[in-house]
């Protein structure tokens, strides 16, 4: 499987051209990523419902743009929360 946000969606999506931030923008993506997926219990790929995926790029954007040291879930809380997994 394949990762949910791939460098190329997310240099697409922060309107980046070029190579030299690629690394930092993958790192973006990794955290992201890992912090969207422990919010809502799943390991994503690039099947995953599109919501998850936008969560992604959002929280990479924040991250990117702002220069956010802790990536918040409440900016993008609407999104994931039809995804959670419930644990009792």
């Amino acid at each position: 499987m394949t990762a949910p946000v791939s460098l190329t969606e997310a240099k697409l999506f922060l309107r980046v051209e070029h190579g030299a931030e690629d690394g930092l923008i993958q790192t973006l993506i990794d955290a992201a990523r890992s912090r969207v997926e422990g919010e809502v219990g799943l390991s994503l790929t690039s099947t995953s419902p599109a919501p998850l995926r936008l969560a992604i790029l959002m929280l990479a954007l924040r991250a990117y743009e702002r220069g956010e040291r802790e990536m918040p879930i409440r900016p993008i809380e609407a999104w994931i929360a039809p995804y959670r997994v419930v644990r009792l």
